[in-house]
């Protein structure tokens, strides 16, 4: 059968070379490495020859096509195509046509097949694929994304930009990441490896490569988690809420783990919550300075989903003034260990953490998206000093806002996981409206 477009994209590579044929001679290569070459058999005064073009997709399937036919006609005079590409000279005793049709098939396919090389190998550095990922990929789907572009300057490009996107290795990335960790910032070389891992990915989506080198390294070896360096993989996050939705805890307590994570607020601060403080119609929650660890109000920009929680709270509040009131005094809130044990309860398959990694794992991943530090750390209600904390008391209401209702969209997202909405509640009038 004839090759389509469709069937030379989904070739994938074999541990040895094989071949699929087009008509005429014509077939295309596939390498161990990913590369699918265009190459031609035809016959020369009874002897069998073999040309090459070049890369699908550099050349497409008709402009192989076009190259067979060529190729085919020169053979057809007498000439071999595979000569005139070594570039030996046309007998003198040709006939004029044939020596303008070998003329002319050096200007269009041997001498524009070295010029295309050049192109390709430029267009396939890691710095020119780096740009076009971040233009394409990161900036029009993160609200800032100047850390993943900060990461590719400072540390990326410098280190392989000049290198083919499917020769960089293992080595070149533990190389990068060793000099970010011997700046004292194991972090952020989790971070760097991270957003390369993300370009990799998208690298072989794109053919430019078969292999993640980042993906190939774990992240504890790069920075290894301490107790109170844990934040859940966005696998973790989604296993965890639906083990806590389907277990047999109280409607208010899953609500209020949930509520956790995507507020990116203290446990004390989410239980000893009053009515008084949240203002549903305006979708904020306004924390008074006395309960927070640094004295100082903070307000707390509410998603859709988070509404809609407090909505549904509200009715299982009966009538007490606080959002989680005790069982036995509905004049008291739940006790400070009350979630502890319910999360201590549940039998699931997530590492060893505490509640207060629930914070952690959203400024991981917030990071990990682009989104700007200052507007995590304010989130997070983190103290910022010098200029920037002065600027930092606008409180960054607008962006943050953004912000929580992209992490709690993510968070969603991680408890579907591709498996059909878990049935976590009806969550109120504005989370189905939404």
């Amino acid at each position: 059968m004839a090759l389509t477009d469709t069937k030379l994209r989904n070739l994938k590579p074999g541990e040895k070379a094989y071949q699929e044929a087009d008509e005429g001679g014509l077939f295309v290569e596939v390498m161990p490495g990913g590369a699918k070459v265009w190459r031609l058999r035809y016959r020369l005064a009874g002897k069998q020859e073999k040309v090459t073009l070049g890369d699908y997709p550099t050349y497409s399937l008709g402009e192989a096509r076009t190259w067979r036919d060529d190729c085919k006609a020169l053979a057809g005079r007498g000439l071999s195509p595979m000569a005139l590409k070594r570039g030996d000279p046309v007998p003198d005793d040709a006939a004029p046509a044939v020596k303008e049709m070998a003329q002319a098939f050096v200007r269009n396919w041997c001498m524009k097949a070295v010029e295309r090389a050049k192109v390709k190998e430029a267009a396939d550095t890691v710095e020119a694929f780096a740009r076009r990922w971040y233009a394409e990929i990161v900036e029009p789907a993160n609200s800032n994304p100047r850390n993943v572009k900060r990461v590719l300057d400072k540390d990326v490009i410098p280190a392989i930009g000049a290198k083919q996107v499917a020769d960089v290795t293992v080595t070149d990335i533990l190389a990068i990441t060793d000099k970010i960790k011997n700046r004292g910032a194991d972090q952020m070389a989790l971070q760097t490896r991270n957003v390369l891992k993300r370009l990799f990915a998208y690298a072989i989506a794109r053919e430019k490569t078969t292999f993640n080198p980042a993906a190939a390294i774990e992240a504890k070896f790069i920075a290894q988690a301490k107790s109170r360096d844990v934040a859940l993989t966005p696998e973790e996050i989604g296993r965890l809420l639906r083990a806590i939705y389907q277990s047999s805890m109280k409607r208010a307590h899953k609500l209020a783990l949930h509520l956790l994570i995507l507020c990116m607020v203290r446990k004390s601060e989410l239980i000893e919550a009053k009515w008084e403080e949240i203002d549903l119609d305006r979708a904020e929650w306004s924390i008074p300075g006395e309960r927070m660890k640094k004295d100082k109000p903070h307000l707390v920009p509410l998603s859709r989903q988070v509404v809609a929680m407090f909505e549904e709270l509200k009715g299982l509040a009966s009538g007490s003034g606080w959002v989680f009131p005790s069982r036995g005094d509905l004049k008291q809130p739940i006790a400070k260990s009350t979630l502890n044990v319910a999360v201590r309860a549940l039998e699931i398959e997530v590492r060893d953490f505490v509640i207060h990694d629930f914070r952690r794992t959203a400024s991981t991943h917030l990071h990990e998206a682009g989104f700007n530090s200052d507007w995590i750390e304010k989130a997070l209600a983190h103290e910022t000093k010098g200029i920037r904390g002065v600027y930092n008391r606008a409180q960054y209401a607008d962006q943050r806002r953004e912000m929580l209702q992209w992490w709690a969209d993510f968070v969603d997202s991680q408890i579907q996981d591709g498996r059909g909405k878990v049935i976590i509640g009806p969550f109120g009038k504005a989370y189905r409206a939404a």
